[in-house]
Formats: structure tokens, sequence, C-alpha cells
């Protein structure tokens, strides 16, 4: 399937079956954002709840917090993004357009111009004001980051967790960027979540848990369904490092358009704790009562985009086949992140079966993500999920009445056994705990 063809499948599924709409459609959209439908905000949420699972909740060494969107703009200051984060901008004299100069070489993708300006620094933080005047005194940024809200919380929580570097700091949380060229679906937009850790250790130990990190982070991907040959590590060079990083390397993933960054992971040394050591007066640094000596800790980060990692997903686990000779469209999710586990499916509607559906409804939505759907032929209904990538299907029929049993359909092999009701949401724990990706 050509590149072009399956992002432009990816896109229409998306809208079609609720994942992905253009924002503010209605008014002719709004560019480069988009909102999240039923499946799509269920889906989101599951990413973001596996990597808050992973990288918090099954460790000892890590906590979370959530930092406010709107900051200090001395925090911005202080670690460098009013005069660093800046892309450059040109803009072409014949069609008006604006791009991104490192992205165009020299050509305007619009019109084909090469009468372009010359290149200027631009900052992609958006400027707001707080409180009733506009003035300088009451300049604010929307973050273009969730880091540095960890960072400036490292005293609080080193006081409040009662933790030691080795140890981390995680958040989820909405950042924004004013992007001179969004695009490609939601890989590129200027509002999007990310999924920050930064991991505080002994600066001798930092090239260690660097490694560490990028292969845990490096395994997520593929344990929850991405194909390893769709996944690579790309170490930057080091004329491409951040002004910030000793070493940084990116998860990148086999877009339909070529690789791209889905989580980059930096050791940025002691810049950001001593930045804002210096310009808040505030010491930031870890008292070893071992050696009776202070340290100022060296950060490991790992930095997901989760909206991006979910449109990896999607992507990854787009397949077209056959089941009887009928052309289907699978969406063969992780039944971690898949936003339908469990679809519950009366044979018929208007009978009795459907007080008994029902009831399994209610059992199984106490343990999964389920759907009940009673509208058109069984066979519809089993595409219909297929294509949203719910793992499996019980299928309620007449014979249920007579053995308290039902049809349990698998997803990816489209086989089917017969369960005991009782025995259902074993049944289902077990299948998804063994759950293997057919990639």
């Amino acid at each position: 399937m050509a590149a072009t063809e399956l992002m432009e499948k990816i896109v229409s599924l998306a809208k079609r079956r609720g994942f992905i709409y253009p924002s503010a459609e209605i008014y002719g959209g709004f560019r480069s954002t988009y909102d999240y439908g039923p499946l799509g905000a269920a889906m989101l949420r599951n990413v973001k709840g596996s990597w808050w699972r992973e990288t918090v909740e099954r460790r000892r060494d890590v906590v979370g917090i959530e930092a406010s969107i709107l900051s200090s703009p001395r925090i911005w200051e202080a670690s460098g993004h009013l005069k660093n984060f800046t892309d450059p901008l040109v803009d072409c004299r014949s069609c008006k357009e604006r791009w991104r100069a490192d992205h165009i070489d020299g050509v305007c993708p619009n019109c084909g111009s090469t009468d372009l300006t010359e290149a200027r620094a631009f900052n992609m933080m958006f400027r707001t004001f707080v409180g009733p005047v506009e003035d300088d005194a009451s300049v604010a940024y929307l973050r273009p980051e969730t880091a540095q809200g960890m960072f400036v919380n490292f005293a609080n929580v080193l006081q409040t967790s009662r933790k030691k570097p080795p140890f981390g700091i995680a958040q989820m949380g909405k950042s924004f960027r004013n992007e001179i060229t969004p695009g490609n679906f939601v890989f590129r937009t200027r509002e999007f979540e990310q999924m920050e850790m930064e991991f505080f250790v002994p600066p001798e130990e930092a090239a260690k848990w660097f490694q560490y990190w990028y292969e845990t982070r490096l395994a997520w991907y593929v344990n929850h369904g991405i194909a390893p040959e769709m996944l690579r590590l790309r170490h930057h060079d080091p004329d491409e490092l951040s002004h910030y990083s000793a070493a940084t390397v990116d998860i990148e993933f086999l877009f339909p358009w070529g690789w791209g960054e889905l989580e980059g992971i930096a050791n940025r040394t002691d810049f950001d704790l001593k930045a804002h050591q210096v310009a808040s007066g505030v010491k930031l640094e870890y008292f070893d009562p071992t050696t009776n000596m202070s340290y100022t800790p060296f950060v490991i980060e790992p930095a997901a985009g989760a909206t991006r990692a979910m449109m990896a997903f999607l992507i990854a686990a787009y397949r077209e086949d056959e089941v009887g000779n009928e052309a289907r469209v699978v969406l063969g999710l992780h039944p971690r992140i898949a936003p339908v586990q469990v679809a519950i499916l009366p044979l018929m509607k208007k009978s009795p079966l459907v007080e008994v559906a029902a009831s399994i409804f209610d059992d199984l939505s106490e343990f999964f993500l389920c759907d009940y759907d009673e509208t058109q032929s069984i066979g519809r209904r089993y595409r219909r999920q297929d294509e949203i990538g719910t793992p499996v299907c019980v299928t309620v029929d007449y014979d249920s009445l007579e053995d308290a049993s039902v049809t349990l359909r698998d997803r990816d092999s489209t086989s089917q056994i017969r369960v005991k009701i009782s025995d259902l949401a074993p049944t289902i724990s077990s299948q998804f705990e063994s759950y293997s990706p057919k990639v």
C-alpha cells in the first residue's frame, strides 16, 4: 500500500469511527487543531494510563506531579527558552506563505519559488497576559514543555517524598508550541500532550542511566504492539545537541512519510537545576548523608508525545485482510490501549437475549472497557468492532438461555469458543495477559 494511501485511510478511519475530528469543523476548521472523539479520547487516555502505570505506579523510584500550564516568565528566561527556543523562519515573497527554513531546502513548497526572505529567529512560545492590564509586567507564557515544572519543584518533591537519587519526577499534560509549519495530521500540532520524566542521578551514573532509559522506553513501544522493524534509535550528532544536552537519542517510528521522532531521551546534565538555582537564589542540590556532601544531580529525561504515540499505534495496528472471502479492515491494537476491550453483542434485539447481554455488560464493565451493540447483523457488528480495534466480542445467542454460555470471538484470528458466562472475566483476563500482537 502506498504511503499516501495508507495515511488517507488512517485519517478517514479516525474521523469516521470517532477517533479524531478536525477542530471547529462546522466553522471551516482551525488550522492544526484536532478534537478527540469518543474512541480517540478513550485510546489517548489508555496510552497515557499505560505510560503512567509503567513509569510511575510500578516503580519505587519515580513519583508524579502536575504543574501549572501558566508559569512565571523567569522560568523560561532561566531555562534558556526565551533565548534559544526558536526556529528559522522565512517568507515566500511570491505566495506570502511562511516556512521553517531548515525544512524546505530553499524552495517554497507551496508555489515552487526560490524568492525567499532571509531566515530570522522565531520564538515558538505562546505569549499571553495575566490580569486585566496587558503590559510587560503581566506577561506570561503557555508552557512549551512540561519539564520545567519538574525542575522548579525538585526541592519540594525531594523534601516531601523522601526520595534520594537516583529517582524520578514524572508528569503528563498539555504543552503549546507556535509551530511555523504544523502538519502530517496530529504528528506536529500547536497544542499537544506530553509524557515526560526527569530522572535525577549522581553525575557519575548518568551514562549508565541514559542507556537504561532509552532501552526501557524502546521496549515500551514494542510491548504495546509496534513491530520492532518500525522503530529505531537515532543518536544525535554533537552539532545537533540541544544547549543543555550531553547526549540525546531519539526513538523514531516509520511513519508513512518516513522516519519521525516518537520520543527523545536526553542527558540534560545539571544544566536545568543549576540555571534555576542561580536565577532563583534557592539551592537545588541533594545532600548525601553518607558522604556529608551536597551535589547537583544530573538529569536523564525521557520525553514522549502522547498524541504522537497514539498516532503511531494507529498506523502500526492498521491492516486489511479477508475473512470468508470478504474484505475487512482491522486495527490490531494491544488490549491495554484499545479504546474498547470487550464488545457485548446480543444476537437479536428486542428479545430475551438483551437482558442477558445487559447483565454481562454490567459485570464485565467493572474490569474492562466495554461496548454494547445490538444494531445490524452480527457480521456487520464484528466488522465494526474489528475496525476500531476491539480485541474480543461476546455474542449472546439463544443457546445462552439454555446453557448459560456465550461465544467469545477473537479479533485477530476470528476464532470462536464457547465460554460459561460465569467464566468470562477470568477467561478474557487470561487472554489479555498472554496477548501477542499479530504484526
